[in-house]
């Protein structure tokens, strides 16, 4: 493996102590960027730009070169599993995803296969590799994967939504078959991670996007527990560091914590500060400045960005980034404001 030239992500991520609080951003390679609408208006669909690997690589280069930040993080997507398992994904215009064929019966998910990421992933690994190259050991490489719950929240539904009402209906309906379907995600996910980190990635991220639509009970089962199965089948031998994301999810950051992670991702819903009492002793934090923050002035976004570097404080264990991901219609130079603010506060 490189040897990393700069490494304070991953020693941040492990809580040992570095010289200034690691920034990487949530989205970070994409739609906000000029760059990335050039090339995305290039590549034809978003799956036709994720699938190419030479396009992807630059993509995820872009924010790099753009901002100096401490780490790339591999452009992909969350929904790549499904996709490769055959439910037809598309991307609409103003709609977000869409499957043509959505998961509702036993025989469904009786016809997933089993994935060989070698094969139906290999543009994915060909990404993380071609990265890797351009990078040079310049700073890590992240990879991920949506959760399981998550991408079960899509299969379903057949899309997006905000209440993702049918597969909660399926778990009141026919929890077993939920159970049967989460169980095919799990160990499609722990083979696609762990094809990943052979190809080079650095640190890994579970991001679980949904988790925060299910009470405390259900959670734990359908939602932190086959992210540990996960984290307990992957291959971190080389030092790899775990992140997991809940969105919505700081009431169960004690759980979380016991999953065998290293660091958990904050919203902006969640107070670091609680966050760091209650778990900060056992893994990293990562977090959690409001997006929004990022359309107000100058002065406001360096207020707001050294507020949670202080709020944080001296101690180990902190990875700067937004609460999720960027939007839209942020102007880059407000990123590079926050980029510049951290990278110029000192841990004493």
């Amino acid at each position: 493996m490189t040897v990393l030239k700069n490494d304070r992500l991953i020693r941040a991520l492990f809580r040992e102590k570095v010289d200034r609080t690691p920034i990487w951003i949530m989205r970070q390679a994409g739609r906000y960027l000029p760059e990335y609408k050039a090339i995305r208006q290039r590549a034809g669909t978003f799956m036709d730009l994720v699938q190419n690997p030479e396009l992807a690589t630059e993509v995820t280069l872009q924010p790099v070169d753009r901002f100096n930040l401490d780490a790339a993080i591999l452009f992909s997507d969350i929904l790549t599993i499904p996709h490769a398992m055959g439910l037809g994904l598309e991307f609409m215009a103003g709609e977000g995803p869409v499957f043509a064929k959505p998961i509702r019966s036993a025989r469904d998910v009786a016809q997933l296969p089993t994935l060989d990421p070698a094969r139906e992933l290999n543009y994915v690994l060909d990404t993380v590799s071609l990265i890797q190259k351009e990078l040079s050991g310049r700073v890590p490489l992240i990879g991920f994967a949506g959760s399981p719950w998550t991408l079960a929240c899509y299969m379903v539904e057949g899309s997006g939504s905000k209440e993702f009402s049918m597969i909660r209906a399926m778990r009141y309906q026919d929890p077993a078959l939920l159970e049967q379907l989460l169980a095919k995600l799990i160990q499609a996910t722990i083979e696609y991670l762990n094809a990943q980190i052979a190809a080079g990635v650095n640190a890994v991220m579970i991001f679980d996007t949904w988790g925060g639509l299910l009470t405390p009970e259900d959670y734990l089962k359908f939602s932190l527990n086959p992210m540990q199965q996960i984290i307990s089948k992957l291959n971190l031998n080389h030092n790899i560091p775990v992140t997991l994301f809940t969105k919505n999810g700081g009431q169960h950051l004690e759980a979380m914590a016991d999953s065998g992670a290293h660091g958990l991702g904050i919203d902006w819903m969640t107070s670091l500060s609680d966050a760091k009492q209650r778990v900060g002793h056992k893994v990293a934090l990562q977090g959690n400045l409001d997006p929004a923050a990022l359309y107000g002035s100058a002065e406001s976004v360096e207020q707001a960005t050294r507020a949670i570097l202080n709020v944080y404080g001296s101690d180990p264990g902190h990875i700067f980034n937004l609460g999720h991901g960027i939007y839209p219609n942020i102007d880059p130079e407000q990123v590079a404001i926050l980029v510049e603010t951290v990278h110029n506060f000192r841990i004493n």
